[in-house]
């Protein structure tokens, strides 16, 4: 596993979203990208940043930014999950965990003194060329959308 790093190009990637779709993030060049990748749907931390980002979807779209959710759930459970809590994010799903590996979120935890795989709660601010703006790793989520949202704008003053 190797973290991503400020500074290099974004992999490029291609997930199934919950409304039926695909997320490519090539097909989003010339926009910034929220790739916010959490352990999984309908959990108390990834509800609320899932509702925290829904909030301020109008302001992520009105700074030109696209914001999408990774887990390694399916499909299916993202659309429960969308449906439970009136999400408007895009929500794609990496049962595979290929996209978590080339990103170096999916990662030993431990919980108890239990080790197990899991994902480590990430974003990744990608600029509009593709380049990794930001990273926030081990995200705690009060305030988090917040924080990226002040760093989509703050790309759009660079």
């Amino acid at each position: 596993m190797t973290a991503i790093v400020e500074g290099t190009a974004a992999p490029d990637f291609s997930l199934p979203t919950d409304d039926g779709g695909a997320f490519r993030l090539s097909d989003h060049r010339g926009s910034p990208v929220v790739v916010y990748f959490y352990p999984k749907d309908d959990t108390s931390g990834c509800t609320r940043e899932a509702v925290d980002f829904t909030q301020l979807g109008g302001d992520f779209k009105a700074a030109g930014a696209v914001v999408v959710g990774i887990s390694p759930d399916s499909v299916a459970s993202h659309k429960k999950f969308r449906a439970k809590h009136e999400l408007s994010v895009v929500l794609a799903a990496d049962e595979a965990k290929e996209t978590l590996e080339r990103y170096g979120v999916w990662a030993e935890k431990s919980m108890y003194g239990r080790k197990y795989m899991g994902v480590e709660r990430t974003t990744v601010l990608i600029d509009g060329a593709g380049k990794v703006a930001r990273v926030w790793s081990k995200v705690k989520v009060p305030g988090h959308a917040e924080e990226v949202l002040a760093a989509v704008k703050g790309l759009a003053k660079a």
